[in-house]
């Protein structure tokens, strides 16, 4: 059994429906003037008059901007007509009105396991637009339909295939927390690619919801604040070394006191004390000596 490959969109060539509706109303008057005796010719003049102006009226349909027909005769598809305004068809066709519009889908709170297996909850906004009229109605059951189940399976993916942040993950190249442009447009084109199959265009999708799920919310919310004082705990630790070495060096430089090794390591230890102490230090002035 083969599978089609998308029905091809046809540009429809619609007439102007000002025009119709100007031979429609002349038909009418016709058939009016016939029936009040205006007009010295048989009643069925003013049958054939008013079945033309109904015949004719039935055909006129109105377009917004941004908005197509779907044109179908007897259940073949006869083509898409864009144009706007007031339009004429053949009556016998029926016109399918589909907008044209942006519309906006916002899922739901989805809850999935992230790469590295932790569960997290997400959400996304996804702005989208019917592109081929022919796939969206003719290929497709549902289209608006469509849309809520392929979004949740793109999320759903992306989550899978990143971890949550890079303190849980330290060789991943993109997090779904940081991310930022790279992960919205690879989830953009993942979409695309989905929603292409049924004529729809993807114009912009963000994620509008992004965290822990509720039971290791708090867990992982101990572990960022643990890495985080450890970091600055580290940061302080370079900068406290780095400065007793210049202390060092500027002493020994200037000749200002010759410190042995023992006193030196003092110095170092009472040093590297005052510049990571997290509380302001009480300095001990020592008037004596540290040697008998």
């Amino acid at each position: 059994m083969s599978v089609s490959a998308g029905t091809e969109e046809i540009d429809f060539k619609s007439a102007n429906g000002y025009a119709t509706l100007f031979v429609a109303v002349l038909a009418l008057a016709f058939g009016i003037a016939i029936f009040a005796r205006l007009v010295a010719l048989d009643a069925l003049w003013g049958i054939a008059s008013c079945i033309a102006f109904a015949f004719i009226a039935k055909g006129l349909y109105v377009l917004q901007p941004n908005q197509a027909a779907l044109m179908m005769l007897f259940g073949d598809y006869r083509g898409t007509d864009y144009s706007t305004g007031l339009r004429w068809a053949n009556p016998f066709m029926a016109p399918k009105k589909i907008s044209l519009r942006l519309r906006n889908f916002n899922s739901e709170l989805l809850k999935v396991n992230d790469r590295r297996g932790n569960p997290i909850e997400i959400a996304s906004a996804v702005v989208w637009r019917v592109h081929d009229t022919a796939r969206a109605v003719l290929d497709i059951d549902d289209y608006e339909a469509y849309v809520p189940i392929q979004a949740e399976a793109a999320i759903r993916h992306l989550a899978s295939e990143h971890s949550y942040d890079s303190n849980e993950d330290e060789t991943a190249d993109l997090t779904l927390r940081g991310g930022g442009d790279l992960l919205i447009g690879k989830l953009k084109t993942e979409l695309s690619e989905r929603l292409s199959k049924a004529g729809l265009a993807v114009e912009d999708a963000r994620l509008t919801h992004l965290a822990y799920a509720p039971e290791i919310a708090g867990a992982m919310l101990r572990r960022q604040q643990a890495d985080a004082v450890i970091a600055a705990r580290k940061q302080i630790v370079l900068g406290a070394v780095s400065m007793v070495e210049m202390a060092l060096d500027g002493l020994k430089q200037r000749g200002i006191v010759d410190l042995n090794d023992e006193r030196r390591a003092a110095m170092v230890s009472n040093l590297l004390v005052v510049l990571c102490a997290e509380t302001e230090v009480q300095p001990i002035v020592n008037t004596g000596t540290l040697h008998p």
